[in-house]
Formats: C-alpha cells, structure tokens, sequence
C-alpha cells in the first residue's frame, strides 16, 4: 500500500482534529457536568462528522472516514453525556 504525502497530510489533520475531542469527553465522564455544553452545537457538529463520513466512505477518502468515524464516535459520546446529565 503506498501512502502519499497528501494522505500523510490528510491523517495529521485527522489526528489533531478528532483528537482535540478526548479531553472534552474524558472531562464529562469524570465530572459527568455538563452545564457549558452546548446541546445545539454538539448537534450540529455531529450531524456535520457524519455527512464527512458518509462524504470519506463514498468518495473512497480514507483519512476523512477515519478521522471523521471516530470523531463521530466521540461527538456522539459528548453528545449522549449531554443528553443524560444536562
């Protein structure tokens, strides 16, 4: 398999981004306080993950259906924590 600059750059991107979601997660399962998350936004955002996804998979994208496969994962855990304890 032969991997190409442009995907190198593509899965750092994928990293950082869905990444940048752990600390958000891990801080609501601690604290399992949601008062300054936006239910909106994580609606939003969510919705938003899955089109990508859904755009990665059918375009044959793979660091975006990846990145946007666990970021989806991850949304909708912040997303569920807001529902039940918001």
């Amino acid at each position: 398999m032969h991997v190409s600059t442009l995907d190198l750059l593509g899965y750092a991107a994928a990293l950082l981004t869905t990444a940048s979601l752990v600390p958000q997660a891990v801080r609501l399962w601690r604290t399992r306080s949601t008062r300054d998350i936006s239910l909106t936004t994580y609606l939003m955002f969510s919705v938003g993950v899955a089109l990508w996804f859904a755009y990665g998979l059918l375009t044959g994208a793979w660091p975006l259906t990846v990145a946007n496969g666990v970021g989806l994962g991850l949304a909708l855990t912040i997303l569920g924590f807001k529902l039940r304890y918001g």
